[in-house]
C-alpha cells in the first residue's frame, strides 16, 4: 500500500427514516457534521437527489449553508450540484455568496446527471438533455465567473470573482475522467453505486492527467458504502435497511428508509442478486476488524487519495457510532503508513 495518508469525508443524503420527519432529518445532518468535526474527517458532502420521499438532500445550497453555519472548521460542499439541473450563473452566486460566508470551507463538487427520472428533470429545466451535453461548457463558465478576470465582461456572479470555491468533478462513468483530467480538476467516483466504471475511470484520469493552476498532480476520491458496528452481526443486521433501499430502488417501489431486521439466508440472498451486488460492490459491511481489512484492500486496489463515506443507517445513534468507528479505522490505516 502506497505511503500516503488518506482522507476520509462523508457524503449525505438526507435519508428519511420511517417516523422522522424533514425537520428531524437535517437536524440529524447538521448533528452528524458537527461530529464528523470531531471524528477528523475532511469533508461533508450533500449530494441533490429530486422527487423522493427517501432523499431530503434537494435544495443542496440552502443544507450546505445550515451545516456550514453549524460546524467550525469542517469542508462543507455539494456532492454534487447536478449542473445540467441549474444556470451555471446561479450556481456561481449561490457558491459564490457561500464561500464569502464561510472562507476557505466551501467546495463545489459539479455532476451531470439529472438525479432523478427524465420526467422530474424535465420539469426542473425542459432543455435538460442539451445542458447535459454541454456539462464541459457550463463548467468553464463556472471557472470564468469565479476568475477575478471576469469583472471585465459584461455578464458577470459579483459576488463570485475571486472567491475561493475549489471545483470537483464527479463522475460515474469514463466521460467524467477525460474531462476532469484535462482540466486539472479533482475527481470524486460515485462507486457508492455506480461500480462497473471505477477503475476504467480511475487509469483514465492517473494517465491523461494535465497539471493546472489548481492542482499539479492527480487527485481522486472514490465514494463507498460503510456500516460498522461492535460486531459483523450487529452490523449486518444494520445492514438490512440499506438492503431494502437499494431493492425499493431497483424496483421502483420506493419508501422512507425502513428499521433493520435481523439478517436471514433471504436477505442473504438479496444481496447475492446480480444487480443489487452490483449496485453495493464496493460496500464495507461488519466490525471494525473485518471493515479494516476490507478498506485496506480497497485502497490497495484504487490508490485513492480520499474515500467519502455513505453511511446510510435507519438509527441515528447507530449512524453517529458507525462514522465513528470508521474514522478509528482510517486513523488506525494512516498510522501503519508511518
Amino acid at each position: 500500500m502506497s505511503s500516503k495518508k488518506i482522507a476520509y469525508s462523508v457524503l449525505e443524503l438526507a435519508i428519511v427514516s420511517k417516523g422522522n420527519s424533514l425537520q428531524t432529518t437535517f437536524k440529524n445532518s447538521v448533528d452528524l457534521a458537527q461530529n464528523a468535526e470531531t471524528f477528523g474527517y475532511k469533508r461533508f458532502w450533500l449530494a441533490e437527489h429530486h422527487n423522493s420521499i427517501t432523499i431530503g438532500s434537494s435544495a443542496t445550497a440552502v443544507l450546505i449553508g445550515n451545516v456550514a453555519e453549524n460546524t467550525k472548521t469542517i469542508r462543507v460542499g455539494s456532492g454534487g450540484i447536478m449542473l445540467p439541473n441549474h444556470s451555471p450563473l446561479i450556481v456561481a452566486e449561490q457558491f459564490g455568496t457561500l464561500g464569502t460566508l464561510y472562507q476557505n470551507r466551501i467546495d463545489l463538487g459539479l455532476g451531470r446527471a439529472p438525479g432523478t427520472d427524465p420526467e422530474t428533470a424535465h420539469a426542473i429545466r425542459p432543455n435538460h438533455t442539451q445542458a447535459a451535453h454541454s456539462f464541459p461548457e457550463e463548467v468553464a463558465q463556472i471557472q470564468q465567473y469565479f476568475s477575478a478576470d471576469n469583472k471585465n465582461s459584461k455578464v458577470r456572479a459579483t459576488v463570485a470573482e475571486g472567491v475561493h470555491v475549489p471545483l470537483y468533478i464527479l463522475g460515474s462513468s469514463t466521460d467524467s475522467a477525460h474531462l476532469s483530467s484535462r482540466k486539472g480538476l479533482p475527481y470524486a467516483f460515485a462507486s457508492h453505486f455506480a461500480t462497473a466504471k471505477l477503475h476504467d475511470a480511475l487509469k483514465i484520469y492517473n494517465e491523461e492527467f494535465t497539471p493546472s493552476t489548481t492542482l499539479k498532480a492527480p487527485y481522486t476520491m472514490a465514494g463507498v458504502n460503510v456500516i460498522v458496528a461492535d460486531t459483523d452481526e450487529e452490523a449486518e443486521n444494520i445492514s438490512t435497511s440499506l438492503l431494502k433501499i437499494i431493492v425499493g430502488l431497483l424496483t421502483n417501489q420506493r419508501d422512507f428508509m425502513l428499521p433493520p431486521v435481523k439478517m436471514t439466508d433471504d436477505l442473504r440472498q438479496m444481496f447475492k442478486h446480480p444487480a443489487v451486488d452490483q449496485m453495493l460492490k464496493y460496500s464495507f459491511i461488519g466490525s471494525k476488524a473485518t471493515v479494516k481489512k476490507q478498506v485496506k484492500e480497497f485502497l490497495e486496489q484504487t490508490q485513492v487519495n480520499e474515500l467519502i463515506a455513505v453511511t446510510n443507517i435507519y438509527n441515528h445513534t447507530d449512524r453517529i457510532k458507525s462514522y465513528k468507528l470508521f474514522a478509528e479505522i482510517m486513523n488506525e490505516i494512516n498510522l501503519e503508513k508511518k
